[in-house]
């Protein structure tokens, strides 16, 4: 059968890879057209258009490319209609493809299937009326989310978490300390992670209270995990005079060997769980003040980390907005490392986690359903 993907962005790209790997397994004439990038590329088929030319987040950044975005549309439009898929599979990346969503079953009529929901959840709740319009299967990846859309009359899959399978194969899982120090020449003290975001505007927000917090901590080291895709000297103006390192390409390593580590919001919250180390949820934001009132007043959601939302209850400290302060972090941190009851409450709860996501294989689960339905 043929199947066209629409990944818009890095994560996509690493998440329609392994279902489109998932998928060849259970077709062997599978046959693959695609937006994403270059892991999917790896898998095979034709990649149209590259994630990098259609990654726009914000609203300047929208505007500014919006010739580009609609030209994005078109061309994919032309492609799907040319190429005729048996199915269109859509990953995340909701403001394109719940437009291509709409085109396909209302011009084409061709099954359409959603792996990874957009959070919904917290914001944009009206799209899910959308979802049940013009997706015929949406494969969530998060266990919450199939209470919320029953809510919504709208039954949908939990495959399980794509996190979970990409912490199990993971490179060096069983790297030692000494191992880990040796090949990065780092001194022989415990470490301290911090993983300040993804994007620029992040790590610039960040980064510099989060050095400031670990201050004083001086039986640790400090290690920076280099965000995919960000030239190590934009590190250079935050880390001077901090006695630090920053290594790219090695974010679990990292994690794996630290005692603790300060972590931004995002499925990073997640993985540093799953690999069992106490963390801080750190978030900077503008305004915060307002911020804070617009979280409690206007999304839909408890919680901004992924630990807290899965559990169902307050795993991980959230300090965001008005509660990101210096002295908050650097009090939070100084529980984790020296209170022994409160870090293993924290760990014990990680274990309830992990309980709650399941076992490996989403990938899997995805391309059956998906195959399922189609045949």
């Amino acid at each position: 059968m043929k199947y066209f993907l629409i990944a818009g962005e890095a994560s996509g790209d690493l998440h329609a890879s392994n279902l489109m790997k998932s998928i060849k397994q259970l077709d062997k004439e599978a046959d693959f057209r695609f937006f994403g990038g270059d892991l999917m590329a790896v898998q095979g088929g034709t990649l149209v258009k590259h994630y990098r030319e259609m990654a726009f987040m914000g609203i300047v950044p929208v505007v500014m490319n919006a010739k580009t975005i609609l030209n994005n549309l078109q061309l994919c439009q032309k492609e799907i209609t040319g190429y005729q898929p048996d199915a269109v599979i859509l990953v995340d990346y909701p403001g394109f493809n719940l437009k291509m969503a709409r085109f396909v079953k209302a011009r084409l009529n061709i099954p359409v299937f959603y792996y990874i929901s957009p959070k919904v959840w917290a914001w944009k709740e009206y799209r899910v009326k959308s979802f049940k319009k013009y997706v015929d299967e949406m494969l969530c990846i998060l266990p919450f989310e199939v209470d919320f859309y029953e809510k919504h009359d709208y039954r949908v899959h939990y495959v399980g978490n794509p996190s979970v399978d990409e912490i199990d194969a993971r490179e060096y899982k069983d790297e030692t300390f000494a191992g880990f120090i040796a090949a990065n020449t780092l001194p022989d003290r415990p470490i301290i992670a911090v993983l300040a975001g993804s994007r620029k505007q992040e790590i610039s927000n960040n980064l510099p209270p989060m050095l400031q917090a670990v201050k004083g901590f001086d039986d640790y080291q400090l290690v920076v995990a280099g965000a995919p895709g960000i030239e190590p000297d934009f590190y250079d103006k935050f880390t001077q005079g901090f006695p630090l390192r920053v290594l790219f390409h090695q974010t679990y390593r990292i994690l794996a060997q630290s005692q603790a580590a300060l972590v931004t919001s995002g499925t990073a919250t997640l993985e540093t769980a799953l690999l069992n180390i106490p963390q801080v949820v750190c978030y900077r934001t503008s305004m915060p003040r307002l911020s804070y009132w617009a979280f409690k007043n206007i999304l839909h959601t408890p919680y901004i980390s992924l630990v807290n939302l899965i559990c169902g209850r307050e795993v991980v400290t959230e300090l965001f907005a008005k509660f990101f302060t210096v002295d908050n972090i650097r009090k939070e941190l100084t529980q984790l490392l020296h209170v022994k009851n409160y870090r293993k409450n924290m760990l014990d709860n990680y274990a309830e986690m992990r309980r709650i996501l399941g076992g490996t294989g989403a990938a899997d689960r995805a391309a059956e359903t998906i195959l399922n339905k189609l045949r």
